[in-house]
């Protein structure tokens, strides 16, 4: 088995460049006062879910018997290989997520009232679900899952094809109750935690097929779509939660599909459309959006108009990009954290290979595999870790600050109760130059805390750095630029 650790080329680049400064980043000169950065462990600002992961196996083939696509490349590997990624993704010393996602594509009946057929095009995702079950199980933790139509299939669309645009309102009962046979499989045959089904992926865009709607755009960049206008998911939810409720699936969660960027959520007037429908209101379980754009795409407007009225609904990232695989893919995680205000993140397809067609716009992971049978861990398998193994389920969100302009951003997760110790990852995200951190630690009664450090040129991918001391309720480190540090309490380490 070959296996092979890829490096960024852009790191290279911006060695061979000197220093640049990202955006808004300054960079520090010699001899400037260190950044001061503050994290407040007893302010418990808002539950934690955990990190998740997602294997995506079937996303862009218009015909399954002609092109049965396998885009996580599980099929290509043995199973040795297999049992290696899925060690570093839920054992003991790998990713532990707390969350998978799992879409349902468009293929599984042929036709109302026609026979189901959930395993021929699921075969690997279920693969990797059920063997990442067993190896959290065994170390003395669960799973969440999330379910997501990727697309409907062609009878439930007007166009009648695959990918056709418009949903047709006759087949909403119809489309309900292929929703519901996925999850009542996967939680009767397969036994797998399905907690939260999610009815659309990207239903947000519209502008993904010419203006009539008579083509279906398959191999233009895009995956499993249906336009979901506003007023269709406000009214297909309640659908959705009565055909649960009658397949005795009342525990589980419906959402109101995944936008592509939580701006659309609110700028599109999802959140208003349910809120204006009470039986979808009452329907909502979860609040979901990918988190793919920039900083100015990921906020929390939505998510605060529905909390007004119920405080205690949750919010999921339920995609986003890897973007360079690198601190700034972090940082982003942290804009989902702090500025979206979620309960969890689960970026896009853990393991990849190389087959998108029309080109990846998403091409950073944790895992690629390659058409000759081997698998190469990326770096943003290394800077991933920093965080999921952090933010572990039932932990709390806490609040931090930093010097503003100085590069160095936190996210901060207390243990609330849980096994999981108090925990603050640091990001240096300028360019060039080591920061000297001096972070002070409220709400902990640790003497110390252990540090694990991932470097921007993967010299250190998650390296134990031994314990730092708390003095005078400080701790004081540097952290080289381009990199990342979780910091455990010591009181409990992992």
């Amino acid at each position: 088995m070959a296996r092979r650790l890829e490096t960024i080329s852009t790191l290279l680049a911006v060695v061979a460049l000197g220093p640049v400064c990202a955006p808004g980043v300054t960079e520090v000169e010699a001899g400037e006062p260190g950044v001061n950065a503050t994290v407040d462990f007893a302010n418990l600002t808002r539950d934690w879910d955990g990190f998740g992961v997602n294997y995506v196996e079937l996303a862009q083939s218009p015909d399954y018997e002609d092109w049965p696509q396998e885009y996580g490349g599980f099929s290509l590997l043995s199973e040795e290989e297999r049992q290696e990624i899925l060690d570093m993704i839920f054992g003991e010393d790998g990713l532990k997520p707390g969350i998978v996602k799992m879409f349902f594509d468009p293929f599984q009946q042929e036709e109302p009232g026609a026979p189901f057929d959930h395993e021929r095009t699921t075969r690997w995702m279920r693969y990797f679900v059920r063997e990442g079950l067993k190896k959290t199980r065994d170390r003395g933790a669960d799973l969440q899952i999330i379910t997501t139509l990727y697309g409907p299939p062609a009878w439930a669309t007007k166009q009648k094809f695959i990918r056709g645009r418009d949903l047709d309102p006759t087949q909403n009962e119809s489309l309900a109750r292929y929703i519901t046979a996925w999850v009542r499989y996967l939680r009767t045959e397969e036994e797998f935690p399905v907690d939260y089904v999610s009815i659309h992926n990207e239903g947000d865009s519209p502008s993904r097929w010419p203006v009539d709607g008579k083509s279906g755009n398959i191999g233009t960049g895009h995956d499993y779509n249906a336009w979901w206008r506003p007023w269709t998911v406000a009214g297909f939810l309640p659908v959705l939660r009565s055909t649960l409720d009658e397949a005795g699936l009342k525990d589980v969660g419906v959402t109101p599909g995944e936008c592509t960027v939580w701006r659309n959520f609110s700028e599109q007037r999802y959140d208003w459309a349910i809120l204006d429908s009470p039986k979808a209101f009452d329907a909502l379980g979860l609040v979901t959006s990918h988190g793919f754009g920039s900083a100015d795409a990921i906020r929390s407007t939505g998510i605060d108009l529905l909390r007004t009225f119920r405080p205690e609904l949750h919010a999921w990232t339920t995609s986003m990009s890897w973007a360079g695989m690198d601190v700034d893919s972090l940082d982003l995680i942290r804009l989902n954290i702090y500025k979206a205000k979620v309960n969890a993140v689960i970026p896009w397809a853990a393991v990849q290979t190389l087959t998108w067609v029309g080109g990846d716009p998403n091409p950073g992971t944790a895992f690629r595999v390659s058409a000759d049978g081997d698998y190469d861990v990326m770096a943003g398998y290394w800077f991933y870790k920093q965080v999921s193994r952090a933010g572990q389920p039932g932990m709390s969100v806490v609040p931090v600050t930093t010097t503003s302009g100085s590069g160095v951003e936190l996210m901060g997760f207390a243990g609330n109760g849980t096994k999981n110790p108090d925990a603050v990852v640091v990001l240096n995200t300028v360019r060039w130059g080591s920061q000297p951190i001096r972070l002070r630690v409220l709400g902990s009664d640790a003497s110390s805390f252990r540090g694990y450090l991932t470097t921007g040129n993967l010299e250190k991918r998650y390296e134990d750095q031994g314990s730092f001391d708390v003095e005078d309720g400080y701790l004081e480190f540097d952290l080289p630029a381009r990199s990342a540090m979780t910091l455990f309490s010591r009181a409990s380490a992992p």
